[in-house]
């Protein structure tokens, strides 16, 4: 027998969980049910390489909503349920188990899967991604048993963990392939900042740095090689080289896609009733100049989930929200807004020695991104110079000393 829901949500990230809340605020009167893979209830995703990594903050405090709230609602949760298979003219989705699970409408919102060293011998005990609490769980121990740390890839959750990793007193190297950290969101000005900050905490990032071999012994790491003959020592691993989207059932099932399945403006898929949002959801970005990109960021996640729930709801309205991302290590609050993909003019605002200061980025004279440093109120200003696209003067831009809010009523009347 066939469990049958008006609306099956896969994947209890923030996605998933956000379809379900907008949904419920909307007054859906019909019944949902997500399946998760995972056995606890939807969370947080940002803290595990934050406050959760380093115990500040417990899972109970990390959670979207408590359980019973779920509960007092009717949403029915089907954990350690992997989605293996999609029939869309039965409308059904098939777990690994040989389960089934019928919908009359299907959100996708299954995020992706930390990318692995293509070479590395498996398993080994002591290599970690971190992608969900399980991971975050197993890092933990891993940290607290390690003296000596490596970290392959600084993007954001590399160097995040290497900063939990130095707060906690280890011996932590990060190694780049590119020439900088952050090397596809964020400009130079910004990546050589947190190279000195980290670097000034005691973490050695090797850049431009390719491994050549990894050394392994009792189903362990125990050191890296690079291709320059250097050898790192290491008790824990960590592999932080992006996700790759999880959407192989609804390929194979006839949805549109590759670097994830592709949405249209409204978050359905090419799939009869079949939605998709989040970090797996490929969709023309009006901030990407109408490129077809992915974005893994929990306000994307927030803003899709809304849409396809309106969509659901009958009430359609385009994703246009700007996008913007934030990442804490040490004491650094970095928030960004837009998208740097593309720009011509990287414009320094303040003084990183000063450790409050902005990068703003402009294409064709007009503001498509800033990374803020300790710098709120720039940050507030910038989300709205993003959205309104309006041509800037560089020279105002760079005088910290001219607030950006002032420039926001010049931009709106251009």
């Amino acid at each position: 027998m066939t469990d049958v829901y008006d609306v099956v949500i896969v994947g209890s990230g923030h996605a998933g969980a956000q379809v379900a809340l907008a949904l419920l605020q909307r007054k859906f009167a019909g019944s949902i049910a997500i399946l998760t893979e995972e056995h606890v209830l939807p969370y947080e995703r940002p803290p595990l390489s934050k406050e959760y990594l380093t115990r500040e903050k417990p899972l109970d405090r990390i959670l979207i909503r408590p359980a019973a709230f779920w509960a007092e609602r009717g949403v029915s949760f089907r954990h350690g349920f992997r989605v293996v298979a999609l029939d869309p003219e039965a409308r059904r989705v098939i777990c690994a188990s040989g389960e089934r699970v019928g919908y009359g409408a299907l959100v996708w919102a299954a995020g992706g899967r930390p990318r692995m060293l293509p070479d590395l011998p498996a398993p080994l005990a002591n290599v970690h991604v971190l992608r969900n609490v399980e991971d975050a769980d197993r890092l933990m121990a891993g940290l607290e048993a390690a003296q000596r740390v490596a970290i392959v890839g600084a993007g954001y959750i590399g160097l995040e963990v290497a900063a939990a990793g130095a707060v906690l007193g280890k011996a932590v190297t990060v190694v780049e392939a590119a020439d900088r950290v952050l090397a596809r969101v964020s400009g130079p000005a910004l990546s050589r900042f947190l190279v000195e900050e980290h670097r000034a905490r005691g973490v050695d990032i090797r850049l431009s740095a390719t491994l050549a071999g990894i050394e392994a012994g009792a189903g362990r790491v125990t050191a890296l090689r690079l291709s320059d003959g250097a050898r790192i020592a290491c008790d824990c691993l960590i592999v932080g080289i992006g996700v790759a989207p999880a959407v192989a059932p609804l390929l194979a099932a006839g949805a549109r896609g590759g670097n994830g399945v592709w949405v249209d403006p409204f978050c359905r898929t090419t799939l009869p009733d079949v939605f998709a949002v989040g970090d797996c959801a490929l969709h023309a970005n009006p901030f990407a100049d109408g490129r077809e990109i992915r974005l893994e960021s929990v306000q994307n996640a927030t803003d899709m989930a809304k849409v396809a729930a309106r969509t659901l709801m009958g009430d359609p309205a385009p994703c246009e929200e700007v996008p913007w991302f934030w990442s804490n290590q040490y004491d650094l609050r970095l928030q960004s807004v837009g998208l740097v993909a593309g720009h011509d003019t990287e414009i320094l605002r303040g003084r990183p020695e000063d450790r409050s200061f902005s990068v703003l980025y402009l294409r064709d004279g007009r503001l498509c991104a800033a990374d803020c440093v300790n710098a709120v109120k720039d940050y507030v200003a910038a989300r709205r110079l993003v959205a309104g696209g309006t041509r800037l003067d560089p020279a105002r831009l760079a005088d910290a000393a001219t607030p950006l809010k002032e420039m926001i009523p010049a931009a709106a009347v251009c």
